[in-house]
């Protein structure tokens, strides 16, 4: 990344990114405007997050139909039901931890992870980045696994620019959120499901999606698994041409699951008709 002052700021400037940011920003004030939204909010929240939790099991290997995430209460079963149980209780706790976020964002990504693992994974393993030789089990992501050394300083960097604040809009941080925890899978397990709540954290906390209505779980998992990690590998090349593209497939996310939560203002108002 630069040095500049605000590094977050640069990527703003790469090509098609304000672009994206504008394509994102008509997206989620066409949901904010529906006559649904001004009337039933709540309800519009709920269903943005259970369909947002199935898509990102759905991109961590469980790819479970909506109706039958609704009806399942037996999310400890090791397996399918376990992730989907992880993403289930994600979902809930990242509206809880807005203002932890804005002071200690590592103290979130631990209480993330310890959402995520509780039940499953070695409790002397959860809530904490990985040591050294610690395995990983992410299998979406094949990208070469950086060592702990890397990720405590890296991580430790990404918080401190948060922390330090930015002029970047919210698209262009909750993107950089994303790839790096994705890059660096900082815990043993989860990986995936902590940098998507993450993100959602950051669009939220921003006042992009404040009522947390536009999923971009969904639109990740509708422009598939394959699209989502030849995006992350742009990522990872740290190149303008790469970072600008992980960018603009974050914002294309935001829009679909934006269209996702339009779609249900929709049938909404013709069962309300």
């Amino acid at each position: 990344m630069s040095t500049t002052a605000d590094p977050l700021a640069t990527l703003a400037s790469l090509p098609g990114v304000a672009d994206s940011v504008d394509s994102v920003r008509k997206s989620v004030d066409r949901v904010y405007g529906h006559r649904i939204m001004r009337r039933r909010s709540n309800e519009i929240t709920s269903e943005a997050a259970l369909r947002g939790a199935r898509a990102s099991a759905a991109l961590s290997g469980a790819d479970w139909a909506l109706e039958e995430v609704r009806r399942r209460t037996d999310f400890g079963v090791e397996g399918e039901p376990r992730t989907v149980g992880a993403a289930l209780r994600l979902t809930a706790e990242a509206g809880q931890l807005l203002s932890v976020w804005r002071q200690s964002p590592l103290r979130v990504l631990a209480r993330l992870h310890l959402v995520a693992a509780s039940g499953g994974a070695p409790q002397e393993a959860v809530g904490r980045p990985r040591l050294a030789g610690e395995p990983v089990d992410e299998p979406l992501v094949e990208l070469a696994l950086p060592d702990a050394d890397e990720v405590a300083g890296r991580l430790d960097g990404l918080a401190r620019l948060l922390l330090a604040g930015s002029e970047a809009p919210a698209l262009v941080v909750a993107a950089v959120v994303h790839g790096e925890l994705l890059a660096l899978r900082p815990f043993g397990s989860y990986n995936g499901l902590v940098a998507r709540a993450a993100e959602r954290i950051v669009l939220v906390g921003s006042g992009l999606d404040p009522k947390s209505v536009c999923p971009a779980e969904v639109g990740y998992a509708e422009q598939d698994r394959a699209a989502y990690v030849a995006a992350l590998e742009g990522y990872v090349s740290g190149t303008p041409e790469g970072v600008a593209a992980w960018i603009a497939h974050c914002g294309r996310a935001v829009e679909l699951g934006a269209r996702e939560s339009t779609a249900v203002c929709e049938a909404l108002q013709r069962g309300a008709a």
